[in-house]
């Protein structure tokens, strides 16, 4: 049985949660009787970001850990639901590289693929026992509108977000009859640490607060998708629609 109403966690870990969106998420959710538990290799980022959420009344834990080692990914996990059993796993954790002028180098390309898929898996691989054993949880995953196609300033980055697309969509009938909801966020343009230094047009950019509320609002209420901002859902249905040589030229900036 799905859940019937707003789903209001109470337990939250969220990965990448030092910067941008993730922090931005932690700020939302903080609130007394809530738990975070924030993860991200930006040590000194986690340290204020807790302490500003216990100022809010959460409980907040920050730990330092690398999305790509499943060992240490398993052990934080394990240890957050021993404090609080978890109702919601944000996979936020992810890397981009390439700019208009220069290709994404081989090793930048690895680095993209071990952290936003392996990354993924070493969190999800953990939670879903868990999930399973209660019968009840909520995985939220993060794709992005740059999975529509294969851009060529960061092909590695498409190429891993509509991965983590289509494997949160699969989840999501799989475990649907298990109780446990599966969010595949698609966001556009955020104002984050990550987009900052792109030399590329970015319309309709929205900033991580703006971008945070939308997506609790989503998740709140169960959605399996949560696409933001409008232009930019449009943009991309209607750059489906176009004859493919059209759009290589287009995005062949370089």
């Amino acid at each position: 049985m799905m859940y019937r109403s707003k789903f209001h966690p109470t337990s939250i870990l969220i990965t990448g949660a030092a910067g941008g969106i993730g922090a931005a998420l932690a700020r939302v959710y903080a609130r007394p009787g809530v738990h975070l538990f924030l993860g991200d290799m930006d040590a000194a980022g986690l340290a204020a970001l807790a302490a500003e959420c216990r100022t809010l009344g959460a409980d907040a834990q920050g730990t330092e850990v690398d999305v790509t080692d499943k060992a240490a990914m398993a052990a934080w996990i394990k240890a957050a639901d021993a404090i609080k059993p978890l109702d919601l796993v944000i996979v936020l954790a992810g890397v981009a590289y390439g700019a208009a002028d220069q290709e994404e180098t081989p090793e930048e390309t690895r680095r993209t693929f071990a952290v936003n898929l392996e990354g993924m898996l070493n969190t999800i691989e953990p939670v879903l026992p868990l999930f399973r054993q209660r019968g009840r949880g909520q995985l939220a995953l993060m794709s992005s509108h740059g999975a529509s196609r294969g851009f060529p300033i960061a092909p590695s980055y498409s190429a891993t977000k509509a991965a983590i697309r289509v494997y949160g969509e699969g989840l999501q009938a799989w475990l649907q009859r298990e109780n446990i909801l599966v969010t595949v966020i698609i966001p556009g343009f955020v104002e984050t640490p990550m987009t900052e230094g792109n030399d590329f047009p970015m319309p309709f950019k929205v900033s991580a607060v703006r971008a945070a509320k939308i997506i609790q609002r989503g998740l709140a209420r169960g959605k399996p998708r949560i696409c933001f901002p409008a232009p930019i859902n449009i943009g991309v249905y209607l750059m489906s629609l176009l004859p493919r040589s059209w759009v290589d030229r287009w995005v062949a900036w370089k």
